[in-house]
């Protein structure tokens, strides 16, 4: 906090306030401003109409709603060359670029290279995280297509031969769910109703005509994928691959037949994968809506009932949530030492509805603390009491049909709905009298992500693959460090995973998808073994129907005419096919060049969410069936989430589309899309009003660059992601200060030949080189088609060389016989004698520098909130809000070597800047960069676009680094806040220039302070400025202790109305102090820490100390003002 010191006028010490009551003061101020008011007004009405002069017509800002978006064919360049609006437009700046980029190849990695031929700089490759053909983009993809092409334009402006390959998934639930509602919808039929082959046709149809949506989107994103190389994952190529996975590891045993307990969807009657089933947690009871049932159904709670015991009186009493499950039951658990139970183990149950017995067994699963002590056991639909079951040889009874009706010998429950039955049981087990009660109980439910429908635990036969040592593989690759996960948290997840890995169950009941390349098969001899269909001796595969019949007719030894096969009806887990994505998309199982050169590829970034869905079986079957590791580096994002931390949910509301962000959408919008989705009505009327208190006025326009832009500074390593869009708005604002800064820099850009940058003085002496005719002739070599040794830019580099050659020649020329060589050392031999920099030149350049620096090692450390401050920072903070202001009144000067300096400056920070941005903001980048002037000879030889330019590097630009001039102007800066912040208590205008005397601890600082003057009395308003260890005479005076080394002393005596700012400040501190003294006082009230969140005390807390910081202030200036009567 500054420190605040007023002079007295006396030798009493500073005036007291005055005897009137700020309140007295306060009418008697209104009250004059009424009869001056009224004053005024009667001498208007007595003016005549021909003493009224005309009003100036202003001209009218135009609004970024106003601009005209330009119209080009696809693939056209814009025209830079026109005047740039005059605000910032992202529908302007965004329109036609992405098509030119496609156009001209800046996307593949052929682009001015032969991919076969080794790239000094390297190769970077990535494949997308293909998404669901049937989705739209939300932010989870935002986030992702947002970090991934950042890191992909990042490497591709490195120089490395850059792939980013795009991909959709054929998602095989969600895009048969989508297809059946559609169907039904328009036609009132099912797939049944057709049979599988027209259905397969329909799902085609509705792909070929809509799946092209998502790459659209992406598109508007700026993604810079290389669409020619662009898979899906039923194209023959991938379809090939997953046939070949499949039928490989099929035979070597890896992927085998067996029946377990999977989860079961109802209604889509199929197996669905952990990662479809969501887990909704309930406090107690709460009533849900299940398809397929009219009433809400009641979960949350726990039943307890009784089983009597065999040939005996007693009865033992279990507790169940799902209590229609107790049809199924086979037996009942209790802990080995537990005494209550001892004497039943061994012992029969009577299940009162089926005629059944169960086995009482002792088992140290059971908790002996919890509840009875006692365990019921349903094998068939529950995994703990499978494993229990198992365990003690108990029999595994299915009571529910695929589509979940009540099956078997469970009398007259037989034929009823799943949850009716709920209903029926409990009824029954009142009327036999072995029901104990019902009670709360907070639980997890599984529900089917795709279907809403509640999950049941079923016994199924299915197709496994063996993950154990695949697991092991994978993690002794990170223990090995041959695989790297980032962030490092992650790793103790994985580990633990693949220790306590599961086989995983890759078959589904579904029609769309690769279907199992696997045959039952049937041998017709009367005496030949009659298979079952859940065993696996009996299934065989084949890359076709005859190789399968020729490996079943020698598994069985009998003629291949003898063998009838059927085809398993179910397809593949979609992430079967996923898994093979970083190979199958460059042609595997064929050997082809693009496999040779692209993989195994770079890098795998995604969200940490399907870390073992995905990522670890890309792990798996790339070790397996390629003998590599698919990537050599994993980085896993955060999660998005809403403001509140909530996550995103349609019946919340808060899911956005992205383009919504992009273009901006009214709250009628918002409303309107629910009105058109798949929701309850309860649901859609909960999610409007979300929508009422999150976007009461829609969502404004932002722009792709702020959305990126803000995505990648939200993902600090970590898990969560509390996205707000006004967060987003304020980049979007950012994109309006870069633009209108580089707008005003152009001014002074403009009809000038831009002069590149010299430093020569503060560089150390050289050793004179050895000056050979190889020496001179490569150097020749290089400058053949470039203006300088970096391309378009004077680099560290070009002044080295300058030197060596300088030193090496003496005063012998260049020989003609190296004609490039020679012009580019008489250029710079020019320049060095033109330009010289100036301190703020120096620092700027010094701040550039260590952005170049930050956003290097963000990149390199996927630290992506480095970057993105940095340049932030460095664009707004610094060359905005210091550079800027410090170089006008250079440029309004007649130095003209000074001038030629900040322009060279200028250029190079913008130019510089723009290349640090272009990564995370491509569209804003190109355009004005491509608006840049440079002389003609420098044109040729830039790069055609910002996204194939050289990304700055450190050892280009650090040579520019000062730290200690970085020191100094902080403190500069540090008195220009202090100075302004005592301007603005009064309410000086700009124009009216106050005298400032720095006072300084000692004659070194003097010394430093004196070479800032100029621009302190530009940044500050003040004028003149002066320097000493002595303030001199302080009556009157404000003074501002900046710190330890400096105080500001700014003269305000006769600048100042005293009475009349006395008067507004009273009335400021009054109104301050009343803020002050209702917010404290709903700070004490009872249980405050308790009932109020942390998140309101630590705004109020703020807010207090603001307030008591402004009171400080109010007071030391109506002090300052005391001394000046």
């Amino acid at each position: 906090m500054e420190e605040v010191q007023v002079t007295a006028s006396n030798e009493s010490g500073a005036e007291a306030l005055p005897a009137k009551t700020p309140k007295q003061l306060k009418k008697e101020a209104e009250k004059a401003a009424k009869l001056e008011k009224f004053k005024a007004k009667k001498e208007k009405l007595t003016e005549t109409k021909a003493s009224e002069k005309p009003k100036k017509d202003v001209p009218v800002k135009p609004k970024a709603a106003d601009i005209e978006i330009p119209q080009l064919p696809p693939g056209q360049k814009k025209d830079t060359t026109c005047p740039m609006p005059e605000s910032y437009s992202p529908r302007y700046v965004e329109a036609c670029w992405y098509s030119w980029w496609e156009k001209e190849g800046y996307f593949a990695p052929e682009y001015n290279r032969d991919i076969k031929a080794p790239n000094p700089n390297g190769q970077f490759v990535m494949v997308i995280p293909p998404p669901n053909v049937t989705g739209s983009l939300h932010l989870g993809h935002a986030l992702t297509n947002s970090v991934e092409d950042t890191i992909t334009r990042y490497h591709r402006m490195t120089g490395k031969t850059t792939l980013w390959v795009p991909g959709c998934d054929h998602a095989g639930i969600a895009t048969q769910v989508v297809v059946e509602k559609k169907l039904w919808r328009e036609e009132k039929i099912n797939r049944h109703d057709l049979g599988r082959e027209k259905f397969i046709e329909k799902v085609w149809e509705w792909k070929n005509e809509k799946g092209h949506r998502i790459y659209e989107q992406l598109k508007k994103m700026g993604s810079s994928l290389d669409w020619n190389r662009a898979s899906f994952t039923m194209d023959p190529k991938l379809c090939k691959a997953v046939l070949e996975a499949f039928v490989t590891m099929h035979q070597d045993g890896t992927i085998y037949r067996s029946t377990r307990l999977v989860n079961w969807s109802c209604t889509l009657k199929s197996a669905i994968s952990d990662i479809e089933v969501d887990k909704v947690e309930l406090p107690g009871r709460t009533q849900l809506s299940v398809p397929g049932y009219k009433e809400k159904i009641e979960f949350g709670v726990i039943v307890s009932f009784a089983y009597k015991i065999d040939g005996s009186d007693e009865e033992i009493v279990v507790a169940t949530t799902r209590v229609e499950t107790m049809l199924g039951d086979t037996g009942i658990a209790v802990h080995p030492q537990d005494p209550r139970y001892t004497h039943l183990v061994g012992k029969y149950a009577l299940h009162p509805f089926c005629q059944r017995k169960l086995l009482i067994v002792a088992d140290d699963y059971v908790d002996k603390d919890f509840g009875t002590g006692a365990v019921k056991i349903t094998p068939a639909h529950d995994p703990n009491d499978y494993d229990l079951g198992k365990r003690h040889n108990l029999a595994m009874i299915t009571i529910f049909s695929d589509d979940g009706q009540i099956i078997g010998d469970c009398g007259q429950f037989t034929g009823m709905k799943r949850f009716d039955a709920r209903k029926a049981v409990l009824e029954a087990l009142e009327q036999v009298g072995q029901y104990r009660g019902t009670a709360d109980n907070p639980m997890v439910v599984p529900v089917c992500s795709r279907s809403k429908d509640i999950v049941e635990p079923m016994i199924k036969p299915q197709w496994y693959v063996k993950c154990d040592q695949m697991a092991a593989d994978a993690a002794e690759a990170v223990r090995s460090g041959k695989l790297k996960v980032v962030p490092e948290m992650h790793q103790k997840t994985w580990f633990s995973w693949m220790d306590n890995i599961r086989d995983w169950c890759i078959s589904r009941q579904l029609w769309w998808g690769h279907r199992i390349p696997a045959y039952f098969v049937t041998i017709d001899e009367p005496s030949a073994k009659v298979g079952d269909e859940a065993d696996n001796e009996f299934w065989v595969s084949g890359r076709t129907e005859a190789e399968a019949r020729t490996n079943a007719a020698k598994r069985f030894n009998v003629p291949e005419e003898k063998i009838i096969l059927k085809q398993d009806q179910d397809v593949l887990d979609t992430w079967f096919s996923s898994a093979l994505f970083p190979f199958s998309v460059f042609g595997w199982p064929d050997k082809t060049d693009e496999l040779d050169v692209f993989f195994p590829t770079t890098l795998l970034e995604t969200g940490h969410d399907i870390l073992f869905f995905w990522v670890a079986r890309m792990v798996f079957f790339g070790q397996k069936l390629m003998g590599k590791l698919p990537f050599s580096e994993v980085y896993l994002h955060a999660m998005v989430r809403d403001a509140h931390g909530r996550k995103m949910s349609k019946s919340l509301g808060n899911v956005i589309d992205p383009l919504d962000v992009i273009y901006g959408i009214s709250l009628e919008g918002l409303m309107a899309q629910l009105d058109g989705s798949n929701l309850d009505p309860a649901e859609v009327g909960r999610a409007k009003e979300g929508q009422k208190q999150d976007y009461p006025q829609g969502i404004p326009e932002c722009g792709t660059d702020a959305l990126r832009f803000a995505l990648c500074q939200y993902t600090a390593q970590g898990r969560d992601i509390n996205l707000d869009v006004k967060r987003v708005q304020g980049y979007r604002f950012f994109c309006n200060k870069l633009w209108n800064a580089t707008r005003f820099a152009l001014t002074y850009l403009q009809g000038s030949e831009i002069q590149t940058l010299n430093e020569a003085s503060n560089r150390p002496m050289i050793s004179r080189p050895s000056i050979t005719p190889a020496f001179l002739a490569g150097l020749n070599a290089r400058l053949e088609h470039v203006s300088y040794f970096s391309g378009c830019q004077y680099s560290a580099e070009d002044d080295l060389v300058w030197r060596q050659l300088d030193a090496g020649l003496g005063q012998r020329k260049i020989p003609s016989s190296y004609p490039h060589l020679e012009r580019w050392f008489q250029h710079i031999g020019r320049l060095r004698k033109q330009v010289q920099l100036s301190l703020m030149d120096k620092w700027i350049l010094s701040c550039l520098s260590t952005a170049v620096s930050a956003c290097n090692a963000g990149f390199q450390q996927y630290d992506f909130p480095r970057a993105t401050s940095a340049i932030y920072n460095f664009f707004l903070y610094e060359l905005c809000d210091v550079y800027l202001e410090a170089v006008k009144p250079v440029f309004q000067g007649s130095d003209e070597s000074a001038k030629s300096a900040a322009r060279s400056v200028l250029v190079t920070c913008i130019d510089t800047g723009l290349k640090l941005i272009s990564p995370f903001m491509p569209f804003i980048s190109e355009e004005l960069w491509q608006r840049l002037p440079r002389p003609e000879s420098v044109q040729k030889t830039l790069p055609p676009s910002i996204c194939i330019a050289p990304y700055p590097t450190d050892a280009e630009f650090q040579v520019w680094k000062d730290e200690e001039l970085e020191e100094n102007v902080k403190l500069v800066s540090r008195i220009v806040s202090s100075v302004r912040s005592v301007r603005a208590s009064y309410m000086l205008p700009n124009k009216t220039k106050t005298k400032l005397v720095l006072r300084c601890s000692d004659q070194e600082v003097v010394d430093m302070l004196t070479h800032f003057t100029g621009n302190i009395s530009t940044l500050s308003f003040c004028q003149p400025v002066s320097v000493s260890t002595d303030g001199g005479n302080t009556r009157g005076c404000a003074i501002v202790t900046v710190s330890d080394k400096c105080d500001a002393i700014v003269h305000l005596e006769g600048l100042i109305d005293v009475q009349k700012e006395k008067t507004r400040i009273t009335g400021l501190v009054e109104k301050k102090r009343q803020q002050l003294d209702k917010l404290q006082e709903g700070m004490v009230v009872p249980n405050y820490t308790e009932k109020v969140p942390l998140t309101v005390q630590e705004t109020n807390k703020e807010k207090e100390v603001e307030l008591e910081t402004e009171l400080q202030q109010l007071d030391a200036a109506f002090a300052t003002l005391s001394t000046m009567d």
